[in-house]
């Protein structure tokens, strides 16, 4: 009897068809063997294209804040069209609203005499500077602007840029450098934050309207820099509350820094006649380094300038990029900004009005259990909500109510701080602010008992909308 070989031990005495079928059975396990070591091996995400878009992290923000509002049913309240000239009042949509969120703080961009001296420099310059200052872009509005606006403040000359945000960014970032340090209040605007980053120099920042806190870092780290320049603004656009500028004079007398006050909200506002954060203090404003400020609030135009010695303007009319590689200012902005400059020093009791439109607001704000905040009841009143989702509808309602206010939410302000901004003018009348603080008063304790707020949104099931798999 023959004893059963093994096949790999002598292939020779294996039949050609159990040869083909044993080749056939090593290659099924070469391949499983293969298959199942790929498969082991992690595979690579797909690179993520980087020229798109869609793909880049602030779209996919804008994303995600529009699908929570629709996954919570809120309607978006910002960019709605307003038919008409938004002042006191406003028309949206063929809807008449009164209105709490226009910079036309003395009621001058319907003004006749501004529509008249805008018609008449369109008439004479036409619609556009058309080039840059420096090379051909001069006109005599250009002088006469700068020249009230330096009259405004007390001071040696001034300089009109074609934006009140370029203003900022460009004169920060052309008076600092990497050998400077930038303080400024921790609440201050963009536009300045912007600036600061551009110029490169160190950057802190001191606890809003806390001079002792300012001075704290002035004593620790302020003598290590070539430079310190110190940014506030005369009323903050936020909170509606105004700087210490009688405090930061004193620090400047012990500290050598340069003061920045920025007087968007201020000029026309604060001082018996408007002419900003100086008069209502009563200093005197060549204590102040430089006075920023724009065009499109009071004076009803758009832009804005830096007012103060003749060395500083010389500086930035030469070297500010905002000013050198831009275009001039519009020959008509420059008319409507001069000729709403001239209503502010020829009706002083415009300024009166604001101030008691500001104050009436306030006070029966107050009076119905909201926050204000630490607002002085000026143009700007806040009411704190707290939460950014129930400030976004509660601004939806009183626009149903016939009530024009904007939210302004995260990351604007910090989530908690999340608000309706109510802006004020000299044109609104007493009925119309009852009516707006009682809505807002109604509205905002049923939207607390709805429960309507961030907190309370199924994040599970918000975040398998927002990144289904």
């Amino acid at each position: 009897m023959t004893m059963e070989k093994d096949p790999q031990e002598q292939p020779e005495m294996l039949s050609s068809g159990m040869m083909d079928r044993l080749r056939q059975q090593r290659q099924s396990v070469d391949r499983n063997r293969s298959r199942r070591s790929v498969e082991n091996i992690p595979i690579a995400a797909p690179a993520v294209d980087q020229t798109k878009f869609e793909n880049l992290p602030q779209y996919k923000a804008v994303q995600i804040q529009k699908a929570i509002a629709a996954f919570a049913g809120v309607e978006n309240p910002f960019h709605r069209a307003h038919d008409a000239a938004a002042g006191a009042e406003t028309h949206i949509n063929g809807r008449k609203l009164i209105n709490f969120a226009s910079y036309d703080y003395l009621g001058t961009n319907t003004r006749s005499e501004v529509h008249e001296a805008v018609k008449s420099a369109v008439d004479q310059y036409g619609v556009s500077a058309s080039a840059s200052r420096l090379v051909a872009g001069e006109r005599p509005l250009h002088v006469e602007l700068e020249h009230t606006i330096a009259t405004n403040y007390g001071v040696e000359a001034a300089v009109c840029f074609v934006s009140g945000y370029l203003t900022n960014v460009s004169t920060i970032s052309c008076l600092m450098g990497p050998q400077d340090l930038i303080i400024h209040d921790e609440f201050i605007h963009n536009s300045a934050l912007t600036g600061a980053q551009l110029s490169g120099a160190k950057r802190l920042f001191f606890k809003h309207n806390d001079s002792r806190d300012l001075e704290r870092i002035l004593n620790t780290v302020a003598k290590d820099y070539r430079h310190v320049l110190v940014i506030v603004e005369g009323i903050y656009s936020m909170d509606g509350d105004i700087a210490d500028l009688p405090a930061l004079l004193r620090l400047k007398s012990r500290h050598p820094f340069w003061l920045m006050v920025d007087e968007a909200h201020a000029l026309g506002v604060l001082g018996a006649s408007g002419r900003g954060t100086f008069e209502h203090f009563d200093i005197d404003p060549q204590d102040i380094d430089i006075w920023m400020g724009t065009l499109s609030k009071t004076s009803s135009s758009c832009g804005g300038y830096i007012a103060g010695s003749a060395a500083l303007v010389d500086i930035l009319k030469a070297h500010a990029g905002g000013f050198v590689y831009s275009v001039g200012l519009a020959p008509p902005l420059a008319a409507a900004a001069l000729a709403s400059l001239s209503i502010l020093k020829n009706e002083p009791e415009r300024v009166a009005r604001i101030y008691r439109n500001g104050q009436m607001f306030l006070e029966k704000a107050k009076a119905n259990g909201l926050d204000t905040g630490t607002s002085a009841g000026f143009s700007v009143v806040p009411v704190i909500v707290g939460d950014s989702l129930r400030a976004v509808e509660l601004s939806n309602r009183l626009f149903q109510a016939g009530i024009n206010a904007l939210p302004i939410i995260h990351p604007a302000v910090p989530e908690r701080l999340a608000r309706i901004r109510f802006f004020l003018t000299s044109e609104h009348t007493e009925a119309q602010i009852s009516r707006a603080v009682e809505a807002t008063a109604r509205l905002l304790p049923e939207l607390v008992e709805q429960n309507v707020s961030t907190a309370a949104l199924d994040l599970a099931e918000l975040q398998r909308i927002i990144s289904p798999k």
